[in-house]
């Protein structure tokens, strides 16, 4: 009996001890799978971190690509946009407010006297004693009691139709003021179309001001011009502000680096940057020129002059300084012939007898055509009524003798030296100077014209025969007026420089330290021209 108890003991120990291991061995598989599980998730996370960066990093690149097309196609963008503002769309819409009362629009309905009435008796009320005099007591209370609500609703109605008066008083002077300023500027755009229509120069100076501003430019360029309008030849000149060569983006990509965990960058080669910003510099230019004669729907403007000019700090004087990187003279006709949508924009401007630094980046100055201080608005603006007070010396009331003593002491001041000349049949001022200074100096040849009327083109080509039958370096013509664009387009890459009324202004005053004055009399006669 206790050998067999002995050996079922020691069969359920077997047992027990067979369940333990299979139970061990279970946990061990469970905290294997557990931890394989870990791993597989912990390699599922870092998975998906690198997805993440390398994500991270193709958005990058891809707006770093998206940064440099826009800087490539800064010309063709333009092309697809119509620049000119109509002067409608000037003016503020006219919406005006509309007058809501709110409850105060609808009237109380009043009481009905019917609701007030009591009900007759009838039947075996009718019979009972005082029933009629119980009714005729009914009624006159009744009748005082709608009496009574009738009053109330009256001085309710009177006090709604108050208040209604009140608030569409206040609505009609709201209105009406809104009105007013809609009409006044409407007036102001009504009196900008007409003056900008009339030529008017600070008119149109605004306009195309507003032409140039709304162009869509990237964030980061500065976008900034003067505008100036010179009326005499119909020629508008524009200084505007590039971009400095740092909004080159000096990245050429970006790279993540698994094994440091990091976004790696690579150099965008020098040549490459000043290869794009010579690029923007020459898109710029082209693309400012289309805006302006593309908005000039009705041709006012003859010749624009594009000085583009970039700020920066001088190293050597930790001072700001400006540099004019491009300049260009051409005309709406010779504008009109290109088709930008296949130039390679330096080769246009090269077309256009441009001025383009050979080193933009190193902020190597070219010369402006025509600097932009010399048609200042406050050389060119009109005589007024008041111009008989005006102590300035007047440039067409001088006598020959003293108008060539003026010229000549002009150019003497500027550093040339002067040699008279016979007077010439129209007038005007006839004279070699030299420039003394080496390489660029020389012989140079000078012409000024008193007219009232726009110089014809025969006047230059006068100069141009005079200055090689002189063997001259350079010929320079002044006048009391101005130049049409066949004269600036004759003197387009020749040695001469045209200097207008405004022009001559700015000179005397800069240089001779003479505030002076054109004021043509009314019977004043041009010599006989082109």
């Amino acid at each position: 009996m206790m050998a067999s108890l002995q050996k079922e003991a020691n069969r359920r120990q077997k047992e027990l001890e067979k369940e333990q291991t299979q139970a061990a061995k279970a946990a061990e598989r469970a905290r294997k799978a557990y931890e394989n599980a870990q791993k597989a998730d912990q390699k599922e996370r870092a998975r998906l971190y690198t997805e993440s960066r390398i994500a991270q990093v193709n958005l990058q690149n891809e707006q770093l690509e998206q940064v440099i097309t826009s800087f490539n196609t800064l010309l063709t963008d333009s092309l697809n946009t119509d620049s000119f503002i109509p002067f409608e769309t000037l003016k503020q819409p006219g919406n005006l407010p509309n007058f809501n009362p709110g409850p105060l629009a609808t009237p109380e309905p009043p009481p009905v006297e019917q609701n007030y009435r009591p009900p007759e008796p009838s039947g075996l009320k009718k019979l009972l004693p005082g029933s009629k005099e119980k009714y005729a007591q009914e009624v006159t209370k009744a009748q005082e009691l709608y009496a009574k609500h009738m009053a109330e609703h009256s001085a309710r109605e009177q006090q709604r139709q108050t208040k209604l008066a009140e608030l569409r008083a206040a609505f009609d002077c709201h209105y009406n003021n809104e009105l007013q300023k809609i009409n006044n500027q409407h007036a102001e755009i009504d009196k900008f179309q007409y003056d900008f229509d009339a030529r008017i120069p600070s008119a149109v100076v605004n306009y195309f001001t507003m032409v140039l501003a709304a162009s869509n430019y990237p964030d980061n360029f500065p976008q900034h011009a003067k505008v100036a309008y010179v009326p005499e030849s119909a020629q508008l000149v524009v200084e505007y502000d590039f971009p400095n060569f740092e909004v080159i983006p000096e990245v050429g990509t970006f790279k993540y680096v698994k094994s440091k965990d990091e976004i790696a960058k690579t150099t965008r080669p020098l040549i490459q940057r000043k290869s794009l910003y010579n690029s923007i510099i020459a898109q710029i230019t082209l693309r400012t020129l289309y805006e302006l004669f593309k908005a000039d729907r009705k041709h006012y403007i003859d010749v624009v002059v594009f000085n583009g000019y970039t700020e920066s700090i001088n190293k050597g004087t930790g001072l700001p300084v400006r540099t004019c990187l491009a300049t260009v003279r051409t005309s709406h006709d010779i504008f009109d012939k290109l088709d930008l949508t296949r130039v390679e924009p330096q080769a246009c401007l090269q077309g256009l007898n441009a001025s383009v630094s050979k080193s933009p980046t190193e902020l190597a100055p070219v010369r402006p055509v025509l600097e932009f201080d010399m048609v200042d608005p406050r050389f060119i603006e009109e005589i007024d009524v008041l111009s008989d007070l005006d102590q300035r010396p007047n440039l067409m009331e001088l006598t020959p003798g003293e108008f060539e003593s003026l010229i000549t002491n002009l150019f003497q001041k500027m550093g040339l030296e002067t040699r008279q000349t016979q007077a010439s049949r129209d007038g005007g001022v006839d004279c070699v100077a030299y420039d003394p200074r080496p390489i660029f100096g020389g012989k140079v040849v000078i012409q000024a014209k008193r007219y009232k009327h726009t110089v014809g083109v025969s006047a230059v080509r006068d100069l141009y025969g005079t200055l090689q039958n002189e063997g001259a370096s350079k010929g320079i013509l002044v006048t009391t007026s101005g130049y049409g664009k066949a004269s600036f387009e004759f003197a387009e890459g020749k040695p001469i420089e045209l200097l207008s009324g405004s022009n001559l202004l700015f000179l005397l005053a800069e240089h001779a330290g003479i505030e002076a004055k054109i004021d043509i009399p009314e019977n004043w006669k041009d010599p006989q021209q082109d």
